[in-house]
């Protein structure tokens, strides 16, 4: 008899702190993200045959390189369809990490450890070890966010495993500029935490603001694929707050715009080809869809 189970999984997005979840940062200073999952999935599918050979596929609702942790949730994935029936969410996470370690990625833990959990998370990274921090959105602040935040991806292919190894080697320096942003970019993550649960919506603003900022003190040129697009839809206050949600340099921006100029802005990026996602919240994380 051939057993076969499926797994899904849901890509991120990272709100705030995104780079600071990384070694030797975390280990140094102590990193914070605050992220959540989105309706957008890998599908992981292992086959067990009677002799115990194992055949896994998958696929993805969202291209590899669109900086929402797709490679994370692929390899929770993974690791799920195999082990999924007796780990916890965190095990399944921290192996999927060590297994792309393996691979020499240099990334964070924060895209494994949100798509196992699923919805809000405020997580703090010190060293190795993962705090999940209590974190209570409120109704409003989430309906306020849904209707105003444009996820789109831009189509400009970008490797952040490179983009991270520029970062880390002048970081190891002793860059200034980097270090310093990414402490802007870490205290960002508590401030928009602060808002999202308090619905205190001008935090949220000056979170986004902030991660920008930080982000052109680490390298400007990982905002410059960008600027041609939005600097004219940040001066029109069409959009208020903007970052990418990857590494940057290419993949899927986030866009938080007016309540009257959704539509415009929608516009503006798709005349530019530009395709926006359609994304609601994802509330559960990875699960088993089906066992047979």
């Amino acid at each position: 008899m051939v057993e076969r189970f499926e797994v899904i999984v849901p890509v991120r997005v990272d709100l705030a702190g995104g780079w600071t979840d990384v070694n030797p940062y975390c280990t140094d200073f102590g990193g914070e993200v605050v992220n959540f999952t989105i309706n957008k999935y890998i599908h992981a599918t292992m086959e067990k045959d009677e002799s115990g050979r194992i055949k896994v596929e998958y696929s993805s609702e969202v291209p590899s390189g669109s900086g929402l942790g797709t490679s994370g949730a692929l390899n929770v994935g993974l690791i799920a369809t195999i082990l999924g029936h007796n780990k916890s969410p965190e095990k399944i996470a921290e192996m999927a990490f060590q297994f792309e370690s393996i691979l020499e990625n240099k990334g964070g833990r924060q895209d494994q450890w949100a798509s196992a959990h699923g919805g809000f998370n405020h997580l703090m990274f010190i060293g190795d070890s993962v705090e999940i921090l209590p974190f209570e959105p409120m109704k409003s602040s989430k309906n306020w966010l849904k209707k105003h935040l444009i996820i789109a991806d831009s189509k400009i292919e970008h490797n952040s495993g490179e983009l991270h190894n520029s970062i880390w080697e002048r970081y190891a320096s002793g860059d200034a500029d980097v270090i310093n942003g990414l402490h802007k970019i870490r205290a960002a993550a508590r401030k928009m935490s602060d808002g999202i649960q308090r619905d205190r919506r001008e935090l949220v603003v000056e979170s986004l603001r902030d991660v920008c900022d930080g982000v052109d003190m680490m390298d400007p040129s990982l905002h410059e694929p960008f600027r041609s697009i939005i600097n004219p839809l940040v001066e029109s206050k069409s959009v208020i707050a903007w970052k990418a949600l990857g590494a940057g340099a290419g993949g899927t921006v986030g866009l938080l715009c007016s309540p009257i100029s959704r539509k415009s802005v929608i516009e503006n990026l798709e005349k530019e080809g530009w395709e926006i996602i359609d994304w609601d919240y994802d509330e559960q994380g990875m699960r088993i869809v089906s066992d047979k």
